[in-house]
């Protein structure tokens, strides 16, 4: 399976925290910035990328606590690449939205004031 048809799959089977980030992030709704879903960049695929300000968004469920390492790797790698790595809990997306967005939104407006 191809990274596109990949990414495409993982749209359509989006995680609880997913489907209430991404109403937030669409349309250009947080801060006026452009952000596309499960994405392609380079080897792996950022659930929420920004390209204007180079800001991935990343939701780790349960999953992640097992591939912490993997996780760091994927971090670096995506750096060196010039992108800041944002990371939230499923948990904190579900319970705390608001909070999760105006993290987001600090983040957007020190990389474009």
């Amino acid at each position: 399976m191809t990274s596109i048809h990949f990414a495409r799959d993982l749209r359509q089977r989006a995680t609880l925290a997913e489907q209430k980030l991404w109403p937030i992030l669409r349309g250009r709704r947080l801060g006026g910035f452009k952000f596309r879903r499960q994405v392609a960049i380079d080897r792996f695929i950022a659930d929420f990328a920004c390209f204007d300000a180079r800001l991935v968004i990343e939701l780790d469920g349960a999953a992640h606590e097992d591939q912490a390492l993997r996780d760091l790797e994927r971090t670096g790698v995506l750096e060196e690449l010039g992108w800041q790595v944002l990371r939230f809990g499923n948990e904190s997306v579900i319970n705390d939205i608001d909070g999760v967005a105006e993290a987001i939104l600090a983040e957007l407006r020190l990389a474009r004031p």
